[in-house]
């Protein structure tokens, strides 16, 4: 049996956050530091993100979004066989926020959490595709919810913590949630997972493990962006030229390439050295930030929601994250 992709929808929430507005919330929580004028912007290529509502939590962004695909496939949650949730963000540190998914959905089925930052969905969907060509499961619902606006530094004391606060103010919130089924042919037909594990430290949310239980001020997002992108270029493209040969495919037999979006100019650095067609890619995120694990069913969504893709298309995932782990996933649909 084949895992096919039988759904995906989105949840992101109402608010929006500009770049502006986020260097005004920098300026007006801090004491003596003032970023430049529009540098958020100009670094990233992002004009907006997505906030989340006080009272929301990350399994709120998942079961909106669980609910909506569900519905789309005429599906009560009843018929499901398994739940995963794969997120950078949690509810709690215990239990698994799996669970609290299920409880909100009113789901009855077996669940767990797969936590790779913002590869934590392909992950998802790479379990679930190796459950179902195993037999163990029919049905599985791939789900994510990320709230990275909880852990943003607002309050900065001057440049070198603002640098290294940055890539937070790159973030955005929202819910991702796929219906992945057995079917006897097409569906995911390729995969691929590596990492440069060395560079866990590059990009970090340090509070609430063993080293930092109780510590605030490591309750933010703290990472070096340019050793990021380095470790994705120094390392990456060996994986995803390695996908293309072994399937005797190119770039251009893809509907869609979702890359995962961190700044405009990471994006079209890696695009450039993969040989992407720059019409093959989703490209959402001046609008929508940095969605972390949301940002490759987003895109997805958004393809086939604007007619770019449809039953019998072939899709590309490729997924960064930091750790550092890099993956690659090929469906038909």
């Amino acid at each position: 049996m084949r895992a096919r992709i039988a759904g995906v929808a989105t949840h992101l929430p109402e608010r929006t956050l500009t770049s502006a507005e986020v260097e005004a919330l920098i300026e007006a929580r801090s004491t003596g530091f003032r970023p430049r004028p529009t540098i958020v912007a100009r670094m990233t290529g992002i004009e907006s993100r997505h906030v989340m509502a006080g009272h929301e939590q990350a399994s709120d962004l998942a079961v909106a979004a669980a609910r909506r695909v569900l519905a789309e496939q005429g599906l009560g949650p009843d018929r499901l066989d398994l739940l995963i949730f794969g997120s950078a963000s949690q509810d709690l540190v215990e239990p698994a926020t799996a669970h609290i998914v299920a409880a909100k959905l009113g789901a009855s089925c077996p669940v767990f959490d797969v936590k790779n930052a913002c590869n934590g969905f392909l992950n998802g969907l790479q379990v679930a595709d190796a459950l179902i060509r195993t037999g163990q499961h029919e049905r599985v619902l791939v789900c994510t919810g990320e709230s990275p606006s909880r852990a943003i530094r607002w309050s900065v004391r001057d440049r070198a913590q603002f640098v290294d606060a940055f890539a937070g103010y790159t973030l955005s919130d929202g819910g991702a949630a796929m219906l992945v089924e057995a079917a006897p042919d097409g569906g995911i037909f390729y995969r691929d997972f590596t990492a440069v594990s060395t560079g866990w430290d590059i990009g970090t949310l340090p509070g609430g493990g063993s080293m930092h239980p109780r510590d605030p001020d490591r309750t933010y997002f703290s990472g070096d962006g340019r050793r990021l992108k380095d470790a994705f270029v120094g390392h990456g493209p060996e994986i995803f030229f390695t996908a293309l040969e072994k399937t005797g495919l190119n770039w251009d037999d893809f509907a869609i390439v979702g890359v995962h979006q961190v700044t405009l100019r990471y994006l079209e650095v890696l695009r450039s050295i993969l040989g992407i067609p720059a019409d093959r890619l989703v490209v959402t995120l001046p609008r929508h930030g940095n969605l972390a694990s949301v940002s490759l069913p987003f895109q997805l969504d958004t393809a086939l929601r604007n007619g770019r893709c449809g039953p019998g298309d072939l899709v590309a995932f490729v997924g960064l994250a930091g750790g550092v782990s890099l993956g690659v996933t090929f469906a038909e649909l």
